[in-house]
């Protein structure tokens, strides 16, 4: 193992990557991390669907693909940090990753890259966005097209946002950094941008009847108020100092822009029988639909606020979810067509609404979608639905990251990213098939940094994703196992030892 990594991790330290979260208590770091679990392949039932397993560690430069066995039938060496990883039908890998010199936006998931690799490992092509207006983040998404709608931040001065309604209390000298999503046509070298919808066109607030934007968030379920969210989390240099120090905080944050990132938006989804957007707004604890049929210039008025949201009530006035709900969520995702559940959506819930100690779950749920495409709410009521149709937990939690889908037989593959811990389980709740990530990673920001501030979680990977033996992109490839298979990355005993309580 790297020896700059070994001294990286003496520092016991609980990770989550959103700064404006307070943490609950400490568990067994060791334990939560999964370093001292038995690493590789661990449940292999008979009569599984045939396929592969594609994931990225988040401090590595490679991108692995595994089969049922366990064993590395190929993989994609890039430059960047990963962010969300795709294979696609064509035979190509399409990656994010983090630009080591992007501006601003100081918070975890940064982007600014997006690549495509072809089978030999070649970039042949790539996109990015890493201005010091604009920076991509955590997810993106393929559309049937070709198009990728992406996830950015734009920022927002302290001015505007306080012109805008957002109480001083809540507002970092830096601004504030709303998300966008942005529509991506590629082109022989980069894209264009072909459509765009901002969060911050469709922001509610009730601090002051003056600005034309003023109400009653619950009047108002189908915008977003500009003051829901946690608060800004109070740190002095010093404090921040220890913490880059102890890769508790991106390298370049300031004690100006902590909560700047006013809504940590993870993961987006598309669906094209609709023609809408899911995306996940984990510092709301809830999903949000929006519509992808209107322009751009529709897009900012009220054809472009919400179509629907799901997962905290609270964040538009109503009481807190006692039994349902999401809690930090990552990977919201539509069940396609032709798979058990078709039209539900997945999500992971990082930490279970009610759970103590935190465990995380996955659940599938049923949206009060109408027949022309707009989703039904009963007057001075919240979202539906009220109960769920599906959900798994087990005492495993994932602070951060992670991520579920269904698959074609009735099974969800579900991720514990910190962990790195790959399992698929069927409706019963049986564990089919679980396999632990052996491997971690050497990247490297300026400065030495990690890309992540993910130290103990060694073998985190943003998501994992099972590619089924018949997927398009899989023709005519060999897919043997690799002959030496990589090498793993372990810690020995003395390096787990500043870990122990």
């Amino acid at each position: 193992m790297n020896s700059r990594l070994i001294a990286l991790t003496v520092s016991v330290i609980f990770l989550v990557d959103c700064a404006s979260t307070n943490p609950p208590p400490l568990p067994d770091p060791i334990a939560m991390a999964g370093l001292n679990e038995e690493r590789g392949l661990r449940v292999n039932n008979a009569n599984l669907l045939s396929g592969y397993i594609l994931f990225t560690p988040l401090i590595s430069d490679t991108t692995y693909l595994i089969n049922r066995n366990g064993q590395v039938v190929h993989t994609w060496k890039g430059e960047y940090a990963p962010a969300s990883t795709y294979f696609l039908k064509d035979g190509h890998l399409i990656r994010g990753g983090r630009d080591p010199n992007a501006p601003r936006f100081n918070a975890g998931g940064q982007g600014g890259y997006i690549e495509k690799f072809n089978w030999e490992g070649e970039v042949v092509w790539s996109y990015e966005l890493a201005s010091y207006q604009r920076l991509l983040h955590h997810d993106f998404e393929v559309m049937p097209n070709g198009n990728i709608l992406a996830i950015a931040w734009e920022n927002k001065s302290k001015t505007e946002a306080l012109a805008a309604g957002r109480r001083s209390e809540k507002t970092p000298e830096a601004g504030l950094w709303p998300d966008i999503v942005i529509e991506i046509e590629p082109q022989d070298k980069g894209g264009h941008v072909v459509w765009e919808w901002h969060s911050w066109d469709h922001m509610v607030q009730d601090t002051d009847p003056n600005l034309p934007n003023y109400g009653n968030p619950i009047d108002f379920p189908h915008k977003v108020d500009i003051n829901a969210g946690p608060p800004i989390p109070q740190v002095t240099t010093e404090q921040l100092d220890a913490q880059k120090e102890n890769l508790q905080s991106t390298p370049l944050a300031t004690v100006g822009d902590r909560g700047s990132d006013m809504h940590h938006s993870n993961a987006i989804a598309y669906n094209p029988e609709l023609d809408q957007i899911a995306i996940s707004v984990r510092s709301l604890n809830e999903v949000w639909i929006i519509d992808h049929s209107i322009s751009t210039e529709e897009a900012k008025g009220p054809a472009g606020d919400l179509l629907y949201r799901w997962g905290n009530p609270a964040a538009y006035g109503h009481p807190e979810p006692k039994d349902i709900g999401l809690g930090l969520q990552h990977d919201i995702r539509w069940i396609p067509e032709g798979f058990p559940g078709a039209g539900n959506l997945t999500a992971f819930s990082n930490s279970a609404i009610g759970s103590s100690p935190p465990v995380s779950e996955t659940i599938e749920f049923t949206p009060p979608l109408n027949s022309n495409g707009t989703y039904h709410i009963e007057p001075g009521q919240p979202f539906g639905p009220q109960e769920l149709v599906w959900n798994y937990s087990d005492d495993y939690w994932a602070s951060f990251i992670s991520g579920a889908h269904r698959m074609s037989n009735g099974n969800t593959f579900i991720d514990y990213g910190p962990q790195g811990r790959f399992i698929e389980v069927n409706r019963e709740g049986e564990i089919v098939w679980e396999y632990w990530s052996l491997y971690s990673g050497e990247v490297r920001l300026p400065g030495g940094f990690t890309p992540q501030p993910i130290i103990p979680n060694m073998y985190s990977a943003f998501r994992a994703t099972f590619i089924p033996s018949d997927h398009p992109g899989l023709a005519n490839k060999t897919l043997k196992p690799l002959s030496p298979q990589p090498a793993p990355s372990v810690l020995n005993e003395e390096e787990l030892a500043p870990f122990r309580n």
